[in-house]
């Protein structure tokens, strides 16, 4: 690859095997990684101030002489201080240093540093906590914009910056230019060397909003061309032809009358179906807005037609309650129903899988089961997954090539609303339909952010609702679904959950808090059966309140629930938290979602709040990708879509639209960029997509 890219971090001076195990945390190992590690902001210390100048309330640079001997003191709750008088001719600048006790041999008197911080106003002078500095003459960082970077335990942003220098120096002139000349004209980009070097080390603003741009639109061209290679393989299939029933004759089947925005659904599913194509279409739709009963409506026009239909959901819980739903939609109509997850075993598994192979079994409803080895179709014509953010393009297609030389339709239910740009570019190879109303009869979810201080209250308001003859959820943030919520200031009882501290909690809340209610407790640790038990005892009364972790996200339908308390609610995406909401207001009864907050982050609450000022799921998801990036979005459990290094979705959406524009030229003319100027590109796709690599195969 690129000279020098592959040099080892270990063998560089000033790093050795202990610090080269710590840049490994940060997925450092190579001097080819640290050029690809971005910085996360930069500091503009190219202009100094007098103390006079200093813009208050900024960071920014100040030049002043240590006038005094630094002094050590002590706080009363045992912090060592360090405190500092410098002057210059225009006013005083007073620092302290907070745990940093070895400051107090590090000045002199009469001698000039820089200093950069933020400057507070104090009198005629100004004072700092924590500065950088750098003596007079011996200046590495002063006059430049200093790039800050992603750290860990261990590794110093001064170690960074040095690895970035030598990667900038020795490794971007040798990076090879992936993006076609034409798209740079166009587009206005400038080259890959001059964006390398400048998302480092930035000349000036100009030059590094031109190289945040070109690596942007690099990154979101190669996610397309990639997304649209994939695509390209399943896309103009020929597709089994159901036969013509209609979702009207479905809907007289129905216990309800369906939304407008349910029937536009089916009948989109109806002509995909009927038209000799493979049906590739995406069915999105807020939480609560009636996806399954569309999902039946495509279940039925497959058994009508001869052919199997296996719908396949992320959990056990999920997938039993689909079970349960679809057998009572479709077993009037003599469609037989039945359910395949881990946890069906022995003799029952084998006389299934005997009976799905002789096309006995018409629809069948499982986890990630579904695909296994040894699970054989008689004639799969109809593949459903869904909440697909949480399936890898990988799986989806596994299922799909269970139906053997004619592929089966393939139907995708998300209830997470994903901004439509974002939905065209990953789902670009199916049609979406959108179901944007709620049935009627749902109610309005009242949403509340409050701190630790309201506990014994909320638990007050638990009373209340059970005494009234509700039921109530209260969800905890286990260590594995923690998904990078705000870590300051977290002072909570429960600060980082583990199963054991969830269940202790559990057990607490019911001999301590409410020794008088019924209290059941779920996790995702937990054996199907036992889940099956407990949210069945949930679902019929007996139990009033119901302690779990994020298990009960999706899916899961109480309409005697009318209270969700998320615990230590920070540490969830907005997406997730208005999933969890979802799990009330399901019934006729006046519902809440009360979100509990210790954190003393003003980032935290600000986006809680957004919770309780809009039940838009398209906004809520808009704003959940503007605060927490697309990795978090879609969380750890989505294995199609490579992470990005500096494209934001939320927020380079204009950039996204060009990038996908090119992208589409780009593969009509050349599918498999396999012309000569279009390799490097079709190199540098292949690296981000190294995860799924049979994927161009």
């Amino acid at each position: 690859m690129e000279q020098g890219a592959n040099v080892a971090l270990a063998s560089l001076p000033g790093v050795g095997p202990v610090r080269s195990g710590k840049l490994a945390k940060l997925g450092l190992e190579r001097l080819g990684d640290v050029l690809w590690h971005f910085p996360l902001r930069y500091e503009d210390r190219r202009r100094v101030f007098s103390v006079r100048e200093a813009p208050e309330g900024e960071l920014c640079c100040v030049k002043a002489m240590i006038a005094q001997s630094p002094q050590l003191s002590r706080a009363r709750s045992g912090v060592e201080l360090v405190k500092v008088k410098c002057v210059d001719e225009t006013g005083t600048l007073n620092l302290t240093f907070f745990h940093q006790s070895y400051l107090r041999h590090a000045f002199s008197p009469g001698d000039t540093y820089i200093f950069y911080g933020k400057a507070e106003r104090q009198g005629r002078g100004i004072s700092m906590v924590n500065p950088l500095f750098e003596k007079e003459g011996e200046e590495k960082y002063t006059g430049r914009i200093v790039p800050v970077y992603p750290l860990t335990a261990g590794v110093h942003n001064a170690l960074m910056l040095s690895l970035a220098r030598l990667a900038v120096d020795q490794v971007a002139p040798g990076v090879e230019e992936v993006l076609p000349l034409w798209v740079r004209q166009r587009y206005g980009l400038c080259q890959q060397e001059f964006a390398l070097s400048n998302i480092h080390f930035p000349q000036n603003f100009e030059g590094l909003e031109s190289a945040r741009k070109r690596l942007i639109f690099e990154e979101l061209m190669t996610l397309t061309c990639g997304l649209a290679m994939l695509k390209g393989r399943r896309q103009h299939f020929d597709g089994l032809q159901f036969s013509p029933h209609a979702p009207a004759e479905f809907c007289t089947l129905l216990p309800f009358t369906p939304t407008g925005a349910q029937k536009r659904a089916m009948e989109d599913i109806f002509r995909d179906v009927t038209s000799g194509q493979s049906m590739n279409r995406l069915v999105q739709g807020d939480v609560g807005s009636g996806k399954t009963a569309v999902a039946a409506y495509g279940a039925w026009a497959a058994a009508l037609s001869g052919v199997q239909c296996a719908l396949m959901a992320p959990t056990e819980l999920l997938a039993e309650q689909h079970f349960r739903t679809l057998s009572a939609l479709l077993g009037p109509s003599g469609i037989r129903v039945e359910l395949l997850t881990g946890s069906v075993k022995g003799a029952g598994r084998k006389k299934l899988l005997q009976e799905l192979a002789q096309g006995d079994i018409q629809v069948l409803v499982g986890t990630h089961a579904l695909f296994s080895q040894g699970v054989a179709y008689h004639k799969l014509g109809l593949v459903i997954a869904d909440e697909q953010h949480r399936f890898g393009v990988a799986q989806r297609g596994a299922l799909a090539a269970k139906g053997g030389e004619t592929p089966p339709h393939v139907l995708v239910m998300s209830a997470t609303p994903i901004p439509r740009t974002l939905a065209l570019m990953i789902y670009g190879d199916m049609e979406v339909s959108i179901i944007d109303e709620l049935p009627p009869g749902r109610t309005p979810v009242s949403t509340y952010v409050v701190g630790e201080d309201k506990r014994q209250r909320m638990y007050g308001f638990v009373r209340a609702q059970v005494a009234a003859g509700r039921q109530v959820y209260l969800v905890c943030p286990a260590v594995e679904e923690i998904g990078g919520g705000e870590e300051e200031g977290q002072t909570s009882l429960f600060p980082a959950m583990d199963l054991k501290a969830v269940t202790t909690y559990a057990k607490t809340l019911q001999e301590q808090v409410f020794p008088d209610l019924s209290v059941g407790f779920v996790h995702g640790k937990m054996k199907g059966k036992d889940k099956e038990a407990i949210m069945s005892a949930f679902a019929a009364g007996e139990i009033q309140v119901l302690v779990s972790t994020t298990v009960i996200e999706v899916g899961v339908d109480v309409p005697n629930a009318t209270l969700m308390i998320v615990e230590n609610a920070d540490r969830f995406g907005l997406s997730q938290l208005h999933q969890l909401r979802g799990r009330v207001g399901r019934g006729q009864h006046e519902s809440y979602c009360v979100l509990v907050s210790s954190s003393r982050s003003e980032t935290a609450r600000q986006r809680l709040r957004v919770l309780t000022q809009t039940t838009d799921g398209f906004r809520i998801a808009q704003e959940d990708l503007r605060l927490r990036g697309p990795g978090d979005f879609f969380g750890q459990r989505q294995h199609g879509l490579p992470q990005l290094k500096v494209a934001d979705f939320a927020s380079d959406l204009e950039l996204l639209n060009q990038a996908r524009q090119a992208a589409q030229e780009l593969v009509e003319g050349d599918p498999d960029l396999k012309r000569e100027e279009h390799r490097p590109l079709r190199r540098r796709v292949e690296h981000m997509f190294r995860d799924n690599p049979d994927i161009f195969h």
